[in-house]
């Protein structure tokens, strides 16, 4: 098949398009050529950014079988590309987000099933008012995909704190988690992600639905964050936290905990896997992780800690935790 991807250098959408390749499709990227990623042989780019009118209105003149599109997050955007590929493509998949998923859930195990409403979080209600320009569409053969935690580059953060998680394992400073770090939380690597993804491709049963994809079991915060901790050679120093103690220091964390991380997150893939086939996950937290490590073991050795005022929050909340009842 003739596929777009538009974006396609990602956390999630690069082993997709790498795999795409191997299955032998033809692959073209839009993208602003911003990274320094090893094309495949074959594979063409388009240089452009998404939201100008040139080269993205001419996209759908090339009628590609397949568009899968990791870069809109805004309706405007979506509405954009119902514009150009309504009627001129073979199927229009929408990355979404698990995110989107009623908060808190009726059940423990989300599926499709469970309603998109989420009060707490902007990124999430946007994406669900995406999803529902889709859903109201005229001549869009549409499938939509909510990926949850997606490892690959970056480390699984609770707070958000990306490579400063690590930084300040190794430097023995405490780390914080919501609660009493036992909610289970779903991690996915992106290759394995990429098999079922590229397996919907111009099935006929995948249109007109939403799927979501990852693996099958869950971590908890605290299993996490000592994976990390182990993988690094050190032992993490945990700090537990209410998640409304936590949004009082800073109101930001509002919408990513009570949207999304202060939840249990476990799948029922069912629904993916009879259309797309079964697939497999790894399992084992440390190879789950170790992908994402190295990439920041390789950035550490670049860019050197250097704390800085979210450090010195994180520092006061941790004094203050541990200071009650003292």
């Amino acid at each position: 098949m003739d596929i777009l991807y538009i974006g396609g250098t990602g956390q999630i959408s690069w082993p997709c398009v790498l795999r795409s390749v191997d299955e032998g499709h033809k692959v073209t990227l839009l993208n602003r050529g911003a990274t320094d990623l090893p094309l495949p042989e074959g594979v063409e780019t388009i240089t452009g950014d998404m939201n100008s009118a040139d080269p993205y209105a001419n996209l759908g003149d090339r009628n590609f079988d397949v568009v899968a599109q990791f870069r809109a997050f805004l309706p405007e955007q979506v509405a954009h590309d119902i514009k150009t590929f309504a009627g001129r493509t073979g199927q229009y998949v929408f990355i979404s987000s698990a995110s989107v998923y009623e908060k808190p859930a009726r059940h423990y195990i989300i599926t499709e099933k469970t309603p998109a409403i989420n009060p707490f979080w902007p990124y999430s209600q946007r994406k669900i008012e995406c999803e529902n320009l889709i859903l109201e569409s005229e001549g869009l053969d549409w499938t939509i995909i909510r990926p949850s935690h997606t490892v690959r580059t970056g480390l699984p953060a609770f707070l958000g704190e990306g490579d400063r998680l690590g930084h300040r394992l190794l430097a023995g400073k405490p780390v914080i988690v919501s609660g009493d770090g036992m909610t289970p939380w779903t991690l996915t690597r992106s290759e394995d992600f990429a098999v079922p993804f590229v397996n919907l491709f111009g099935k006929q049963q995948a249109l007109g639905e939403i799927f979501h994809i990852t693996q099958d079991r869950g971590y908890t915060w605290n299993q996490i964050n000592t994976a990390i901790g182990v993988a690094l050679g050190v032992t993490a120093d945990i700090v537990h936290v209410p998640t409304d103690t936590l949004v009082k220091y800073k109101p930001e964390w509002a919408g990513p905990l009570f949207g999304d991380k202060a939840w249990t997150a476990l799948f029922d893939n069912s629904k993916v896997k009879a259309v797309a086939g079964d697939f497999t996950c790894e399992t084992d937290l440390s190879k789950v992780l170790s992908e994402s490590i190295a990439h920041f073991r390789k950035r550490a050795e670049t860019a050197p800690y250097e704390p800085n005022e979210l450090d010195a929050l994180f520092d006061r909340i941790c004094a203050e935790q541990r200071a009650l009842g003292e």
